[in-house]
């Protein structure tokens, strides 16, 4: 049993050719389509839902779940997620990019014993600005600052075992980087080259200010892969600068007040030393209570 996730927003033009492709690839399969609507402002839902009433009698096949306002990519595939009956699950954008014909391929690594296969568009039909986005993103910082040997990590064509997914924690727009979260438990992740089409219908998505809110997402991701269960050798060594910095400013301006006579009063560094002491005290406390935190957690894990 195979479940197809696929969110979309205001893809009228493109969801039934999306659909009749995927039931060509997977004419011999048994599978499942489910479709989120995330706040659509056209005719995507009514298509939908008349392809339920004269094509897909079977609702068991093709399943919708709408939104009436907007929520995300991520609370969309979380919500699709719990829908799921399948025992493999893919992700798969609505935009006609992803060729459908390309879902064998997942599935031969997933029956040859990869728990999570990523896509990886090798020849990308995007503009220019978005490839050099991409490779800044890929190289910079998901294969350099998180340490991951997958090529595409931004590609919305992902391949699951249903159970992999029960481990792996889905919030907010963190959807990208769940191969690499699979990477960090210990699966098997590989990856396929898939083709990457052009965008006959409809208007992107994409924007400078997601590939802004996708850079912060990876600090996020990253401190979460360092610092999770340590959280105070992030803030203790930050804090700890700071406040050496502030100590400093103050034993000197202390030392020419003792010895030479010079009036502190006149010393606009002496608030600034005395901030900055006062900054690292609070993030070094941060660091002990993110600690606590952290311990409580667990005692309640091991005492449940």
């Amino acid at each position: 049993m195979i479940s197809i996730l696929i969110p979309f927003h205001n893809e009228e033009g493109n969801l039934k050719q999306l659909l009749q492709e995927i039931h060509s690839a997977l004419s011999t399969k048994e599978y499942e389509v489910i479709l989120v609507d995330d706040g659509s402002t056209d005719n995507s839902k009514d298509i939908v839902e008349d392809l339920q009433k004269h094509v897909y009698e079977n609702k068991k096949t093709l399943k919708l779940i709408s939104y009436y306002r907007r929520r995300g990519k991520g609370h969309a595939l979380s919500r699709a997620i719990e829908k799921a009956q399948g025992d493999v699950v893919i992700f798969m954008d609505g935009d006609l990019q992803d060729d459908p014909l390309d879902i064998h391929l997942f599935l031969e690594k997933i029956h040859a014993g990869h728990d999570v296969v990523n896509g990886w568009r090798k020849n990308r039909s995007d503009t220019g600005v978005m490839k050099t986005i991409s490779k800044i993103g890929n190289n910079l910082l998901w294969r350099g600052l998180l340490g991951s040997k997958l090529h595409d990590v931004n590609c919305g064509f992902k391949a699951f075992k249903r159970d992999i997914l029960k481990t792996l924690a889905l919030y907010g727009d963190n959807f990208r980087f769940l191969p690499i979260f699979a990477e960090h438990e210990g699966f098997l992740v590989g990856e396929v080259g898939v083709k990457n089409r052009s965008r006959i219908s409809g208007n992107s998505k994409y924007s400078p200010i997601k590939a802004l809110y996708g850079m912060l997402d990876t600090l996020t991701t990253y401190f979460i892969f360092r610092f999770a269960e340590k959280p105070l050798h992030f803030f203790g060594p930050i804090g700890g600068s700071v406040f050496g910095l502030g100590f400093l400013m103050a034993a000197y301006m202390s030392y020419e007040r003792l010895f030479f006579g010079v009036l502190l009063y006149r010393r606009p560094a002496l608030q600034l030393a005395v901030l900055f002491i006062i900054i690292g005290l609070q993030i070094i406390l941060t660091g002990i209570v993110a600690e606590l935190i952290v311990y409580l957690h667990h005692k309640q894990k091991d005492t449940s």
